[in-house]
């Protein structure tokens, strides 16, 4: 039974901007008031005003502590008439006047006392993220823990003080809620509702570890104790205490071993051979054809660290205490009820096993040697393997047959079998056969939730293992990005590009804990990673000052890159202090508690960039993209750090040498031609690809055709649903802050320490109406640092502009005139 093709459709999310016109057919945009609420500007704005309005609250409350009663006085009741702010007869006590008098009013007597102190720190810490655009606080831990002490200690004085002038310590608020739970539980039932709501506060906000502090009293009495019984008896003074060993739980391991199944293909019907208990060598089959088949199916498999500082327990050979009594260390207790996503959520795309079509089989293999006979070729064996799109005609020369003969007739046997995309490999490495890949008429879909539910991807023992796909035997690849370390994906648009990264993706959310491994995105066309903006406090790591963590900016995508080598650096000086070679060496170490945080250690999870169209990046911001990149590929493998990068054609000036090197793992999908194979893979082949996911994989010496696993939006969407849904961290993973030196924020240069050539490269830029660099550089026959140096103090100076990528700055000052009036004034 043939089955009806489907055609794949591309992973991508387009949203077109809709517009409405007025009566007068003038254009008017939906989202104008978004963006202008998205402004920097407006942002500047109210981050000003909350600056100041925190200023105004912090003076009127405090001069409202000294000035209460006269300004009740002067009130008399009619807080809310607002005709006292008009009225120049009346003058307030308050440092900030009628209005400040009346805004402490409301909010320290009517509503929450004391505790409305915290609405000075909420203003100011909002005020200066938007202004400055970053936070000396975390901004949404603050505002959550104030409001919850805003009310608790509203409540608490309430509570305490029943009357008298005291009663603004606790508010009219504070003071009603106090009347409420008395009436309700009574007054020692509403001490006991302000204890559990301050523990309950405790234990979910900072998560004590009570375990130690009963082993920390129980070891304070114990010691206690013995220097008693030192003291009664001193004969006992050196005597040393047992200590109690715990038990450890070590869970058996289970073995798991993939069955092949054989279809071979005869005369006859194919029969479906039954899995042995054991891999069984397959020997060649006397018939002309014989198929095989190897598919699999299995099952997923799935004390937060603490230092104790107590000296007695110091081992002899380290300043490391012994924790084995705590047993390891499991990052995952940060979030211990995450579930990994469920695989029902993701769409099953037909049987898993291949339709076999034997007399497609039959004729192809008839044309192929009848093609072969043509040309006085004699073989003496041919065998097909069938795959999801493409089958594997392998033929054995007869003796003296030369290989270049075969290969040469390529067009040949595409003409006659009326086929696109035949590939002819001559030799197949280790094998002895010639392979002649010929398109299947009706392509099988490789769904996403076949690669993820098969064994191989369930029992799979790999750090960060991927589901690319399946090969042309149909059997599930996996391979572990840890051992490539990086993968370049490349090929025309179109082609599967985008689904391929979704794939990538989607295979670590399905195994690794978000304790485990971070994810960098970064997407130049804003629309191809945006679904996975869901999972950011779960899986994401951006900028402490970034707004988004999926990164679309050039200039955020330069600090980004930045900013990650940075995280290399430190991390190579971890695993130097812990005398490691890489990250898995140095996270083993910590997790059997053998090394010390309060020296700095941590557990390491992998971060993984992935990079959309990188030579969009390349064209806008050129070597500022290239050198950390370069950084990168060349150091991050053993520190954890990997690249995964996706682009069209990674020609010469878009991925260089250095970098290209570093990526002995590329993928190419179907191109054009034969020179972009060459510049992907270093050889041909990507050009006869049939497309919609048919790949090659390089490894570095041999080619591997996958059929890409396929995942749609709606799927993506479900999955990242699922997990934004849980619990996660406070915050998105923060990457170590990186100031950029050429984005205009420079401080301002002493007029002194100007360079002695400062005045006649002045000059130059102004007569050229050019802020280059390499400029001054051949006028004034300066290396690039001193060249360098005084571009940035013409920038201080204003004459030219803030850097702007590989684009010249801009020259402010055109008259020369005007710049010798700013030389001589200054």
């Amino acid at each position: 039974m043939q089955n009806k093709p489907r055609n794949i459709k591309r992973n991508t999310f387009k949203a077109k901007k809709q517009k409405k016109t007025d009566l007068e057919g003038n254009e008017l945009s939906v989202n104008s008031f978004n963006e202008f609420m998205r402004s920097k500007r407006l942002r500047k704005t109210l981050g000003l005003f909350f600056i100041l309005m925190s200023v105004f609250l912090m003076l009127s409350f405090i001069s409202y502590l000294f000035s209460w009663k006269a300004d009740d006085d002067l009130l008399n009741g009619r807080v809310f008439n607002w005709d006292l702010l008009v009225d120049g007869s009346i003058v307030a006590d308050n440092m900030m006047g009628r209005l400040g008098a009346i805004t402490a009013h409301l909010f320290i007597k009517k509503w929450f006392g004391i505790s409305s102190f915290l609405f000075i720190l909420m203003f100011f810490i909002a005020g200066f993220r938007w202004l400055f655009g970053h936070s000396l606080l975390p901004a949404w831990k603050t505002l959550r823990y104030s409001l919850f002490f805003l009310i608790w200690v509203s409540v608490f004085f309430g509570a305490v003080i029943k009357s008298g002038q005291w009663l603004i310590l606790g508010g009219t608020f504070g003071f009603q809620a106090s009347l409420w739970l008395n009436g309700i539980v009574g007054g020692f039932g509403t001490a006991l509702v302000l204890l559990f709501s301050l523990g309950t506060f405790l234990i979910v906000a900072f998560d004590p570890n009570f375990v130690a502090m009963g082993q920390f009293f129980s070891q304070l009495f114990s010691r206690e104790g013995k220097e008693g019984d030192n003291e009664t008896d001193p004969d006992h003074a050196f005597d040393e205490t047992s200590a109690e060993e715990s038990q450890e739980e070590n869970a058996p391991e289970e073995d798991h071993n993939d069955f092949p199944m054989e279809i071979e293909l005869g005369p006859t019907e194919p029969e479906v051979a039954t899995p042995a208990p054991a891999v069984a060598e397959t020997n060649p089959a006397e018939t002309d054809l014989e198929l095989e088949i190897v598919e699999g199916d299995g099952k997923i498999t799935g004390h937060n660290y603490q230092a104790i500082e107590d000296p007695n327990q110091f081992n002899a050979d380290s300043d490391m205490p012994d924790l084995s009594h705590l047993g390891q260390y499991d990052p995952t207790l940060d979030l211990p009820k995450y579930q990994i996503p469920d695989l029902n959520l993701l769409d099953d795309r037909g049987s898993s096993s291949i339709h076999v079509n034997k007399q497609e089989l039959e004729a192809n293999k008839n044309k192929i040697i009848e093609t072969l006979n043509n040309y006085s070729i004699q073989i003496e064996r041919i065998k097909a393997t069938v795959g999801p799109t493409v089958t594997l005609y392998e033929i054995i020369p007869a003796p003296g047959v030369r290989i270049s003969r075969i290969r040469n007739l390529e067009n040949d046997i595409a003409l006659s079998l009326s086929a696109l995309g035949i590939r002819i490999i001559a030799p197949i490495p280790g094998r002895g056969t010639i392979g002649i890949e010929v398109p299947n008429s009706n392509p099988e879909i490789v769904s996403m939730r076949s690669i993820l539910a098969s064994e191989k991807f369930q029992n799979s023992t790999f750090e960060l293992p991927i589901g690319l796909g399946k090969t042309i035997a149909n059997e599930t690849f996996i391979t572990d990005l840890t051992k490539m370390p990086h993968l370049l994906m490349a090929g025309a648009t179109g082609q599967g590009k985008s689904v391929g990264l979704n794939a990538v993706l989607a295979s670590i959310l399905y195994k690794k804990h978000p304790s485990q491994v971070k994810f960098v995105l970064v997407d130049p066309k804003k629309v191809e990673l945006t679904l996975f903006s869901k999972i950011e406090r779960h899986y994401l790591a951006k900028l402490p000052d970034a707004e988004e963590a999926i990164v679309t900016d050039t200039r955020q995508v330069i600090r980004t890159l930045n900013s990650l080598c940075i995280e290399m650096d430190n991390r190579y000086d971890l695993l130097k202090d812990a005398q490691v070679r890489n990250i898995k060496e140095y996270n083993t170490k910590f997790i059997d508690r053998r090394l010390n945080p309060n020296h700095g250690h941590r557990y390491l999870p992998y971060i993984i960039l992935f990079i959309d169209e990188f030579a969009d990046l390349i064209m806008t911001a050129g070597k500022e993209i290239e050198m950390p990149i370069a950084r990168l590929a060349q150091l991050s493998r053993a520190v954890g750090l990997h690249l995964i990068i996706a682009t069209q054609r990674p020609s010469v000036n878009i991925i260089t040498g250095t970098i290209k090197a570093n990526f002995p793992a590329r993928i190419a999908f179907r191109v054009t031609s034969k020179i972009d194979s060459r510049t992907i893979l270093d050889s041909g082949g990507a050009e006869q690809l049939i497309g919609r996911g048919d790949m090659l994989l390089s490894t570095g010496s041999d080619l591997i055709r996958l059929q890409c696993a396929f995942i749609d939006t709606p799927e993506i969407e479900r999955i990242t649903e699922f997990i934004g849904s849980q619990r996660a961290y406070p915050d998105a993973f923060h990457l170590p802050d990186y100031f950029d030196e050429d984005s205009g924020d420079s401080e301002p240069i002493d007029p002194s320490e100007r360079d002695d050539l400062f005045a006649d490269a002045a000059r130059i830029i102004v007569a050229t109406q050019q802020g280059s660099t390499s400029l001054l550089q051949r006028k004034l026959k300066l290396g690039y640092n001193r060249a360098g140096r005084i571009i940035d103090q013409l920038e201080a100076a204003g004459i030219v502009g803030p850097f702007e990528g590989s684009k010249a700055r801009e020259v402010k000052i055109k008259d020369p005139v005007v710049l010798e009036q700013i030389l001589r004034g200054e």
